[in-house]
């Protein structure tokens, strides 16, 4: 590691960089990556003890030790965030409204009373860990550095309650696309993603589990994704597991409006401010299954596209309800092509961002 490098990074005394003795990269095929496996060689580690946050790390990255009595293994207390990191065409990387992932984080925590963890830090720590692992982060489009915090109860202890020390952490990842070929989905009419008053709009590590079940269920008959519909009635779409969902009727986008059983996506108000921006119409709404089914039938479904920081823009081939198939094949002017384009663009530094959504991390 060049020694200006290694200077750059410690100047900031309140995180403690100790770097690998050597990189890792030159063992990855970054040509035949699955999603979220290979992590870059570095860490972000922060401890909550006695009340308060403590000297915040950056560590080669390595296994730790965990107590099996972990309140986190019996309690789920944990959440979590993801964004990208991008490289442009001149080797800078860019980060994609990181303040937003922030604020979310700190959301999450606070319903599964979980400590704030401060912005400020969360921040800087992401941007001197990101630049301190920059040679992860691949230019191209397509390409990208999956970016993980995290935060878990620490505690040694099994009493049910609210635990009193916790890890907060930032691991990375590169990544190429998350999704390949054709995609549908399964409209549950059954099992439920969160109830009113649940923790379904914090990116709680339970939210996800709970889905993993019905979701094997619907691969076995030939989707890949669930649309969860509310808990009470099965009768208004909210959002699938991995995304939240545009519906294009006519030539009108529709979303459902978050709530505290749907996720407040970064990616997902992107789009709707990108769309407003484009001079799309868009709706933010309840919909209910059976107008959905309606608009497949009589022809006015236009696309169906999922959003997220993973996929960025998904677009879904045909979905599935009580035993009945809809196709909806992509349309020549598509909208999710389009707004996926000017996306990516803005998130790769291709294009100007009006929004100021970008936010560099080195050059």
């Amino acid at each position: 590691m060049h020694p200006r490098f290694l200077y750059f990074c410690c100047v900031n005394a309140s995180i403690h960089i100790t770097p690998s003795t050597g990189s890792r990269i030159d063992t990855v095929d970054f040509s035949n990556l699955a999603f979220g496996s290979t992590f870059s060689d570095h860490m972000f580690v922060c401890d909550y003890r006695d009340g308060q946050w403590q000297t915040p790390e950056i560590v080669p990255y390595a296994p730790m030790e965990l107590s099996p009595a972990a309140s986190v293994l019996h309690y789920g207390q944990a959440v979590f965030e993801g964004m990208k990191a991008f490289k442009d065409d001149e080797g800078s990387v860019w980060l994609f409204r990181p303040d937003q992932n922030a604020k979310r984080i700190n959301k999450s925590a606070e319903r599964l009373a979980i400590p704030q963890f401060p912005e400020a830090l969360f921040l800087d720590g992401m941007k001197q860990l990101i630049t301190l692992d920059k040679a992860w982060v691949k230019a191209g489009k397509g390409n990208s550095l999956y970016v993980r915090p995290f935060v878990f109860a620490s505690q040694a202890g099994v009493q049910a309650s609210a635990a009193t020390e916790y890890r907060f952490m930032i691991i990375c990842a590169p990544v190429s696309s998350y999704y390949g070929g054709e995609v549908r989905v399964k409209i549950a009419d059954h099992y439920s993603r969160a109830p009113q008053g649940g923790t379904g709009y914090a990116k709680a590590a339970g939210n996800y589990g709970g889905q993993f079940y019905p979701t094997q269920l619907a691969k076995s008959e030939g989707y890949q994704q669930v649309i969860w519909t509310d808990a009470a009635t099965h009768e208004y779409i909210e959002e699938a597991g991995t995304m939240n969902l545009f519906f294009r009727i006519g030539d009108t986008l529709i979303t459902a409006p978050t709530s505290d059983s749907i996720l407040d996506g970064v990616t997902r108000k992107s789009i709707l401010d990108l769309a407003t921006h484009l001079g799309l119409k868009t709706e933010v709404r309840m919909l209910r299954v059976a107008e959905l089914i309606e608009a497949s039938k009589s022809g006015t479904l236009l696309e169906i596209f999922g959003s997220g920081t993973a996929v960025v823009v998904q677009t879904i081939d045909g979905f599935g309800y009580k035993g009945e198939k809809f196709e909806t094949p992509l349309p020549k002017n598509s909208f999710a092509l389009m707004l996926k384009e000017k996306l990516m663009d803005i998130q790769y530094n291709n294009a100007e961002d009006p929004f100021h959504w970008r936010y560099k991390v080195c050059d």
